[in-house]
């Protein structure tokens, strides 16, 4: 009998092909909308569980996460979520009638995630809803002279129906998504995320991944750091192992949506867009030209905002072309600016 050596294959196997999966990703999302450009993890991507305060600060904003007793949400916690948010987009899309709370079928989530199905599965998904309910979140946001401190968490309550007796089988759960998380969804502030990235084998190499969507998105090419890479990774791995880690992805070049290069001589990590993305080409070929009136009524609409960094926000941000860009680029720099004010 052969074994299969899995440090040969950088991606996880397809358990379950499926097509047109439509995933988002409400980490970039929340960030965007409760801080703006700040873009620290709090999620783990630690095997073990953590259970310290993280604290992170930028200028004179601040983010504060406080673990349960069973440790801080992990990214594959995050699983959960995604597939919460993407049963609501697809309500949304239909024009049906969307609640905070979801039912789950845990076994088509797990097939979702591309996972197994086996009773540990089945487990993990219990321990993943723990954590993810006792995790807190604490920001501040700052306007003027007035600071405002919000405390919210990643979900607000959970349910569980599993059969009674010997195996104890878990047949379904319901999770109420907490607030903060909802009106993202319903404002429609998501990402798409590739298919593949349930086929990630590491958290480091899932957390890279958002990061690339976050930043490079649509645009051809995004250069960064190594060292800030790191910082805004939230890995607790040293600088040499991280660079290490880093040279891997290049030299296997199974991120998906983007090529990574890694620039020794200037310790730069440059992520090229590979033209895969959904809708991408969609998008790029079906929106116009926004016309020179328009960025008029942006500036209007978003007194103090730089119109053409409020644009790339936008054309980053949909998924399907709009009917009149125009009106549609105007509406969401009325909505930027009634969320944030002035920069």
């Amino acid at each position: 009998m052969v074994t299969e050596n899995t440090n040969l294959a950088p991606l996880l196997p397809d358990r379950h092909p499926q097509h047109d999966l439509f995933i988002c990703d409400v980490a970039d999302a929340v960030l965007k909308d409760v801080m703006q450009h700040m873009e620290h993890p709090f999620y783990s991507l630690s095997k073990k569980p953590e259970t310290s305060v993280k604290r992170y600060r930028n200028g004179e904003n601040w983010l504060e996460i406080t673990p349960s007793v069973k440790g801080l949400a992990t990214i594959y916690d995050k699983d959960i979520l995604i597939y919460c948010i993407s049963q609501i987009m697809a309500k949304l899309k239909k024009g049906e009638e969307v609640s905070p709370r979801v039912r789950i079928n845990s076994r088509e989530l797990l097939i979702f995630t591309n996972r197994g199905t086996s009773g540990r599965e089945y487990q993990s998904l219990l321990d993943a809803l723990d954590r993810l309910e006792g995790t807190r979140i604490r920001t501040n946001i700052v306007t003027g002279d007035e600071e405002q401190i919000d405390g919210f968490g990643l979900i607000d309550a959970s349910s569980i129906r599993r059969k009674h007796g010997m195996d104890g089988r878990l047949l379904w759960c319901e999770v109420q998504l907490s607030g903060w998380v909802f009106n993202a969804i319903r404002n429609e502030e998501v990402l798409t995320l590739h298919r593949d990235y349930f086929r990630l084998r590491k958290p480091i190499e899932r957390r890279v991944y958002e990061l690339a969507r976050k930043h490079c998105g649509q645009q051809k090419t995004w250069r960064i750091t190594l060292a800030k890479l790191l910082l805004k990774s939230g890995s607790q791995s040293p600088e040499k192992r991280f660079r290490q880690m880093v040279k891997e992805l290049a030299r296997h070049d199974h991120l998906p949506d983007y090529r990574v290069t890694f620039d020794e001589d200037a310790d730069m990590v440059i992520f090229n867009n590979r033209g895969t993305m959904y809708g991408s080409a969609l998008i790029e070929g079906r929106v116009s030209t926004l016309k020179a009136e328009t960025y008029e009524w942006a500036r209007e609409a978003a007194p103090g905002w730089d119109v053409y960094h409020l644009e790339q926000e936008w054309r980053d941000w949909i998924v399907e072309p709009p009917r009149d860009a125009d009106r549609a680029f105007a509406g969401f720099c009325r909505k930027w600016f009634e969320k944030r004010g002035r920069p």
